[in-house]
């Protein structure tokens, strides 16, 4: 089993408690299956660029028109992408760690997304066919902190809904979602208690992964 971490958190360990998730998470998962072949992006350490227009014509311009050649410039905008696309194209299952900002995903997430989900690299698609992945991902652990607490389907949640369906898009149905909400104390006075329960579904969360036939 090939596993993706991919961790959009600045803050030490101490203070992140999405990563604090994470540590439970692998964990569990490796004293479980310790065979288990683990990658890890910390996107501080490997930050993406912003999607750019040589990055568009290079992987856009193809699919309009088969015949089109890229120049040297458009060739080189992939140079991270391709990178980050071997590893996400190797893994089985593709974990993500992240805090919510601003009702949605860091920026710096939303970036390496852009720079992964790309035509021709991680999905094929065209008239006859429509969309297809090209990649062998079967499943995605979502482990989110947040300030606040949101009710199911809260209309101020993007960041669920933005994962839920750039990847849905390339074929990943299968979401799972570990939330650590209400962790602001100024608002809330059982933050720790809402840690743990989501410490304890993240431990949950490792061992249907490790029961995973892969």
């Amino acid at each position: 089993m090939n596993i993706l971490h991919v961790c959009a958190n600045p803050k030490p360990t101490e203070e992140a408690i999405s990563k604090q998730l994470a540590s439970a998470f692998f964990g569990k998962l490796i004293e479980l299956k310790p065979e288990v072949e683990l990658i890890n992006v910390d996107l501080y350490d490997e930050k993406p660029p912003f999607f750019s227009y040589e990055l568009y014509k290079r992987v856009w311009y193809p699919v309009f028109n088969s015949e089109y050649a890229p120049n040297k410039a458009e060739e080189m905008s992939t140079n991270y992408a391709d990178a980050q696309i071997e590893k996400f194209n190797d893994a089985d299952i593709l974990v993500l760690t992240m805090p919510m900002w601003n009702y949605s995903v860091p920026a710096i997430m939303k970036a390496w997304i852009d720079q992964v989900l790309l035509p021709g690299k991680t999905f094929s698609i065209n008239k006859e066919e429509g969309i297809n992945g090209l990649h062998k991902i079967k499943r995605i652990v979502l482990l989110v902190s947040s300030g606040a607490a949101y009710k199911e389907d809260d209309d101020r949640d993007a960041l669920s809904r933005q994962v839920r369906h750039a990847f849905e898009f390339v074929g990943i149905n299968e979401i799972d979602v570990v939330w650590a909400e209400g962790q602001n104390p100024m608002f809330f006075d059982n933050t720790e208690e809402s840690k743990s329960f989501a410490i304890e579904a993240a431990i949950e969360a490792a061992e249907d992964i490790a029961e995973m036939e892969i």
